[in-house]
C-alpha cells in the first residue's frame, strides 16, 4: 500500500534531522520562502526515483556540513524503504532490507506525482517531458514496458554509433533496425494502449476543474513515425537522412503527446492559472488510472499549490486530489491561503517548517 506512516530524514538541504508521521490523507506544510518545506517533498521523491524534482546533481541536496543524507519511509503495509546518499561513495538502496540495484521496484512499491512549477513543462516543454510523463504512467501498468524501453534505447544508441561512422556497416545498421523496429513497436503499443484509457480520464478530470476550453482542448498521442508506415520501412528509407544527422530521426525515442486548442498549441493561448489547472488535470488522470489499474494509490507531492490559482481553482484542484483516496504533502507560504480550501479535508495534519525544523 503507497501510503507513508512513518518518514525520517537526515541531512537533505537544511534540514539536520525530522522525523514525521504523516496524515494518510492531506498534509500540509507550511512556512516561509527557504524554510525546507519543498525538501521534504524532494526526500520522497528521492527515495521513490533516485532523484530529486530540482536538481540533477547530488550534492546540493546533502547539508552542506555532511558527507551523507539519509532518507527512510515506513509504509502502512509495513514495508520499509531505506536510502542512503553520499558525495564520495555510491548510493545505498534498501527494499525490506535487501540491498536494490535499481530504482524499478521501489519505484513500483512508491509512486509518486509531483505538481509544482516544472509540470508546465509539459506545455512549454520539448516532447522530452510529455514523453517522460506518459512512460511514467505506462511503466506503472503495463509490467512488459520497461524491459521494451529498454531495448529500444539501447538500440537506438548502438545504430546511431554506427551513424556516426565516417565508413557505415549497412550490414550492422540492419540488422540494428530490425531490433529496434521490434522494441519500438511493443513500446508504441504500450503506449497507445495506456494513453487510450488515460484521455477519458484526463476528459473527466478537466471538466471537473471547469477547464474554461474543454470542448476545444485536444490530446493526442504522436507515436514517433508515420502513421501510415512500419517501423522497420521507415528507418530503412531514412537511413541516408540519419547517417547526415548523425542519429536516428524516427522511432519511440520521438514519441509525443500533443495538446492543441484547435490548430494552436494550448500553451500559446492558455492564461498562465488555466495552464496549471490544465497540468494539474493530467496529472490527476494519471494518478486515477494508476489506482484503477493497481489497486494502489499513488502519492502527490504539491509544491505550492496557491501559485497561479484562485481560491476557487485552488479548491477544485485540492478536491480532485481527495477524491482520488491517496496520500498528499502540500506545500504553502501563507497558512491562510490553503485553509480557506481545506475545510473538508479529512485526517489533515500540518506540519510548521522553520529553518529546517519541523513542527506538527
Amino acid at each position: 500500500m503507497s501510503e507513508i506512516v512513518r518518514l525520517s530524514i537526515s541531512s537533505i538541504r537544511n534540514i539536520k534531522t525530522a522525523d514525521l508521521e504523516p496524515s494518510p490523507s492531506a498534509n500540509l506544510l507550511w512556512g516561509k520562502n527557504g524554510s525546507g518545506k519543498t525538501s521534504v517533498l524532494e526526500s520522497i521523491h528521492l527515495l521513490s526515483t533516485g532523484r530529486s524534482f530540482r536538481s540533477s546533481k547530488v550534492d546540493p541536496l546533502i547539508s552542506h556540513d555532511e558527507n551523507e543524507a539519509v532518507i527512510f519511509a515506513k509504509l502502512a503495509d509495513g514495508h520499509q524503504i531505506g536510502l542512503s546518499k553520499s558525495r564520495r561513495q555510491q548510493h545505498k538502496l534498501k527494499l525490506q532490507g535487501e540491498n536494490q540495484k535499481k530504482w524499478e521496484n521501489v519505484a513500483r512499491e512508491l509512486p509518486v506525482q509531483v505538481l509544482d512549477s516544472s509540470a508546465f513543462l509539459l506545455l512549454e516543454g520539448g516532447p522530452k517531458p510529455r514523453r517522460k510523463f506518459l512512460d511514467w504512467g505506462v511503466f506503472h501498468v503495463e509490467p512488459a514496458f520497461l524491459s521494451n524501453w529498454r531495448k529500444s534505447r539501447k538500440c537506438i544508441a548502438n545504430r546511431n554509433l554506427l551513424l556516426r561512422q565516417k565508413h557505415i556497416d549497412y550490414a550492422q545498421l540492419a540488422a540494428w533496425d530490425m531490433e529496434l523496429s521490434q522494441a519500438g513497436i511493443a513500446v508504441d503499443l504500450a503506449r497507445s494502449s495506456y494513453f487510450d484509457q488515460f484521455l477519458p480520464l484526463f476528459n473527466e478530470v478537466y471538466q471537473a476543474l471547469n477547464g474554461s476550453l474543454a470542448g476545444k482542448l485536444t490530446l493526442s498521442y504522436e507515436r514517433g513515425w508515420d502513421k501510415g508506415k512500419e517501423l522497420a520501412a521507415v528507418l530503412s528509407e531514412n537511413q541516408q537522412i540519419d547517417a547526415k544527422y548523425g542519429a536516428t530521426q524516427n522511432g519511440p525515442h520521438r514519441a509525443d503527446i500533443s495538446v492543441n486548442i484547435g490548430k494552436n498549441k494550448a500553451v500559446e493561448i492558455l492564461s498562465r492559472g488555466q495552464q496549471k489547472i490544465l497540468v494539474s488535470a493530467m496529472k490527476i488522470a494519471q494518478g486515477d488510472l494508476l489506482s484503477r489499474a493497481l489497486n494502489r494509490h499513488c502519492i502527490y507531492l504539491v509544491d505550492d499549490l496557491p501559485a497561479e490559482l484562485d481560491n476557487e481553482n485552488r479548491a477544485a484542484v485540492f478536491n480532485q486530489l481527495l477524491r482520488l483516496g491517496g496520500q498528499l504533502f502540500i506545500t504553502c507560504v501563507e497558512l491562510d491561503a490553503m485553509e480557506k480550501c481545506l475545510i473538508n479535508a479529512p485526517q489533515m495534519t500540518k506540519f510548521h517548517v522553520e529553518h529546517g525544523t519541523i513542527k506538527a
